[in-house]
């Protein structure tokens, strides 16, 4: 089963875990010094928050699979329809090690498809990569808006 996952940026991140700890009745199931994250049930969302983007505002959306066939399953949907597809493969953003890939839709927002392998202690893990100006995360921005993954950085370690 897929959980949807939903990333944004916020200014003030004990703020914003208050407002959200008693929006979702829940309190996160991580907590960073710039970042949290809660796994709720109902409704099935990974919600994340984090004070690495430039503006307030969503980073991007996604869906986390349970399993690696149901990631290959969303790979192969997006070939069938044609879209980009930007292959991350096994990587580290967000206090996790994932594989992944993203797609971008026809406004700029990126999509996240990923499976989650294990947690670390760290936002990412930096590896040598093609020069690229990535945003505090996933994409790029105008404006601070995210407009997506550019294909130049497909191999990006970031969420």
């Amino acid at each position: 089963m897929k959980r949807f996952h939903v990333h944004l940026h916020v200014d003030d991140l004990a703020q914003s875990i208050a407002f959200y700890s008693k929006l979702f009745a829940a309190q996160p199931t991580r907590t960073e010094d710039d970042y949290a994250k809660w796994m709720l049930d109902d409704p099935r969302i990974n919600f994340a928050i984090s004070t690495r983007g430039s503006k307030p505002g969503v980073d991007h959306l996604g869906f986390q699979t349970d399993s690696a066939e149901e990631l290959d399953e969303l790979k192969r949907r997006a070939d069938a329809a044609d879209l980009v597809v930007s292959d991350s493969g096994e990587t580290s953003c967000c206090y996790a090690r994932s594989e992944k890939h993203w797609v971008t839709d026809p406004q700029g927002v990126a999509w996240e498809h990923f499976h989650t392998l294990g947690d670390i202690p760290v936002f990412s893990e930096k590896t040598a990569q093609p020069s690229v100006e990535p945003s505090a995360c996933c994409a790029t921005t105008t404006r601070g808006k995210p407009i997506g993954i550019p294909v130049a950085a497909a191999r990006s370690s970031c969420c």
